[in-house]
């Protein structure tokens, strides 16, 4: 049989994922609970569990960043990793999953939570991590388990296989069967499941349903097919090594069942993983890893604490790491460790040490960022993971409320960034916004609160100025002239200005065709500058744009001219010139791709409708089965608050990229309430 799959592999990495609210942290809990890490599960309710214990957390009652937590189970290590199920703060799982031995995938028998089982579904196939479905709340089920994996089916690429079928007792769920080891299990709240005799109608369905799983089994080991195909009952310790295989192959995704609540089918989860799931050697060996003999580390996640200064979060993957190591990065940068962690949710505690599979947090790695591949070794190893952060969705402009907090403002932004990428800081040089940009409106919430709590800046928040501008559509030719005597030297700049529209997206042109010396080469710069000046701020209040400036004639006086008479007088001359030339106002408009489930592309087309979008057209999402891209034009002012209708109209699946197409004129009572608001902010 080749390896003996249920020998120890070290310490191993387990990451919790599923849709939101399916009861991740619940059974985080209960598995804490009935490995004897805590004397009682706590519950997300009452503020009481392990997991998701920062005060944002706490206030919102879901989880909102990575928990971790380590326990021990018949003798072997295992990290626990609570990963946050809403899609707004999905980078955290992201960044996280690429290292851990396996993944539970905890979701329940709810058709609207499909689409988001299927994009965490997709997130693990694509990197190749093993993973078990652990169908929870089983006790409030209202269907035949058939039905429920029919359903549940779609997400995935690979066969969910059942390893377990549910006892009923009239419509209520009492207990299990497990169809590998042929066992009936009894279910009793906040206790170990009672073994049972298996008879009677249970025993039919058993053998039906072990036979269906075998079935899947089979195709994927030839051995197994001959043996079903004689009728000869297959050995049970061969049944367990080819789950065992075919999981770590990622060509199936078996199925257990339970309640976190009342902690059912939490010791037969936690003997699956024992059993089947792989440890870090095969971990490292899925990254690319060579076997070194030198420490090996990812970097998942960053903290900033706000008294114990900088925490990264750290799966070793291989070798042997000391406090005080000095360690180089994927990157480049050196660091030394300074204190390694054991990870207990809110609870840390000092080791000297850690070893190949543990789960640590590092102090003091100043220089290192989420996402790197450290190593003790001389040279930097290569880097294992890269994570892109999705595009951000909603923006928000932000200023501290008392301007002698700016400084202390960008450094928290800053810090912000390097614990969650997912969020962007843009400086806007046109309105001097600072524009946090973020993955939904809960996301941007949590920043606004985390920079109270821990980094203790109050911020005032309004919605990002929109790009505005405006152009002319006549052309007219000015003279701007500036003349100024208060005694001594005076001040004296007179041009001719041809002015004139350019084409939509022709930028701004400024060219002179003066004759004669009547205006001396050595003022043609300021001209220029001048011109610039004037086309900062036009008549309707923005920016004026796609203009072609020429200066054809002017006069200067040799005492009193200068650069500054020049550009004064150019600027008074686009400025008295535009009225004139029956300015128009411009908006930006972006090209905006949105997918989403198909049931839902109805209810999307009816909101970019809503919203000034002009539809390209929709198609399949191609390699994502019951899913849409929709295309569409939509003004950037309209695209505010887009993503809470969209996540609404679709159970918190839907997403959408934009991308800046062109300016157009905006006419009539629109532009007019625009360029009166402006006048209002302003």
């Amino acid at each position: 049989m080749g390896q003996d799959v249920r020998s120890p592999r070290g310490p191993r990495c387990i990451a919790l994922v599923g849709p939101f609210q399916s009861g991740k942290t619940t059974l985080l809990e209960a598995i804490l609970a009935r490995t004897g890490a805590i004397p009682r599960a706590g519950s997300v309710d009452a503020g009481t569990s392990v997991g998701d214990s920062s005060p944002e957390s706490r206030r919102h009652k879901m989880g909102v960043g990575l928990s971790a937590v380590t326990t021990n189970f018949m003798g072997d290590s295992y990290t626990f990793i609570d990963c946050p199920g809403s899609v707004e703060f999905a980078h955290d799982m992201r960044a996280a999953i690429p290292a851990v031995d396996a993944a539970v995938v905890v979701c329940e028998a709810d058709e609207r939570k499909l689409p988001q089982l299927q994009i965490i579904l997709r997130e693990l196939e694509d990197l190749g991590i093993p993973r078990f479905l652990f169908l929870n709340k089983i006790d409030r089920a209202n269907k035949r388990i058939r039905e429920t994996l029919a359903t549940l089916q779609p997400a995935s690429r690979i066969p969910l296989v059942l390893r377990q079928i549910p006892i009923w007792n009239g419509d209520l769920i009492a207990g299990f069967v497990d169809l590998a080891l042929e066992r009936a299990f009894v279910y009793r709240e906040h206790k170990a499941s009672e073994v049972v005799a298996l008879e009677g109608g249970d025993l039919d369905r058993e053998k039906e349903a072990r036979f269906s799983m075998l079935e899947k089994l089979a195709d994927h080991d030839d051995a197994l097919m001959e043996q079903l195909l004689e009728d000869i009952p297959p050995p049970r310790d061969a049944v367990f090594d080819d789950l065992a295989r075919e999981l770590r192959e990622g060509l199936i995704c078996p199925v257990l069942l339970g309640s976190a609540l009342r902690e059912n089918g939490v010791l037969r989860l936690m003997k699956a993983l024992r059993h089947e799931s792989p440890g870090v050697a095969e971990t490292a060996k899925r990254l690319g890893a060579s076997s070194p003999k030198d420490a090996l580390a990812y970097v998942f996640k960053t903290i900033h604490l706000q008294h114990g200064g900088k925490l990264s979060l750290t799966r070793l993957l291989a070798g042997h790491l000391d406090d005080g190591a000095t360690l180089l990065s994927s990157s480049g940068e050196t660091a030394r460790v300074s204190g390694i962690l054991a990870v207990s949710g809110a609870h840390d505690s000092k080791r000297p040490t850690a070893e190949a599979g543990d789960m640590v947090a590092l102090g003091k790695l100043d220089t290192v960022k989420t996402g790197d591949t450290v190593s003790s070794g001389k040279t930097a190893p290569a880097a294992l993971v890269k994570i892109e952060p999705s595009p951000p969705v909603l923006a928000m402009a932000l200023a501290a409320t008392d301007r002698k907090d700016d400084v202390k403002l960008g450094q928290a932004l800053l810090r912000l960034n390097e614990e969650d990428p997912s969020l962007t800081m843009i400086h806007n040089s046109q309105t001097h916004d600072i524009v946090l940009w973020g993955q939904g409106e809960m996301h941007l919430r949590v920043a606004l609160e985390r920079l109270h709590d821990r980094f203790g800046v109050n911020v005032k928040s309004h919605p990002p100025t929109i790009g505005y501008q405006e152009t002319i559509r006549k052309a007219i030719t000015q003279r701007g002239r500036h003349k100024k005597q208060s005694g001594g030297h005076g001040q004296f700049g007179d041009v001719v200005l041809e002015v004139k529209p350019m084409p939509r997206g022709g930028g701004f042109e400024f060219n002179e065709k003066v004759v004669g010396g009547a205006v001396p080469r050595n003022y043609i710069g300021a001209v220029e500058e001048g011109v610039v000046d004037g086309l900062l701020r036009g008549p309707l209040g923005f920016p004026v744009i796609d203009v072609h400036v020429t200066l054809t004639d002017g006069s200067y006086h040799s005492v009193d001219s200068s650069d500054l008479a020049f550009r004064t007088a150019a600027r008074i001359g686009v400025s008295e010139a535009l009225p004139q030339c029956q300015p128009v106002l411009l908006e930006p408009i972006h090209v905006v791709e949105i997918v989403c489930p198909t049931d839902a592309t109805a209810r999307i087309n009816a909101i970019l409708s809503g919203r000034r979008g002009q539809i390209l057209g929709f198609d399949t999402r191609e390699g994502w089965p019951g899913w849409d891209r929709v295309r569409a034009m939509m003004p950037e002012a309209e695209i505010g608050e887009l993503i809470v209708e969209l996540r609404s109209a679709t159970a918190g699946a839907g997403s959408f990229t934009r991308a800046f197409d062109r300016m157009a004129e905006v006419t009539g009572r629109a532009a007019d309430q625009i360029i009166a608001a402006h006048r209002v902010a302003a």
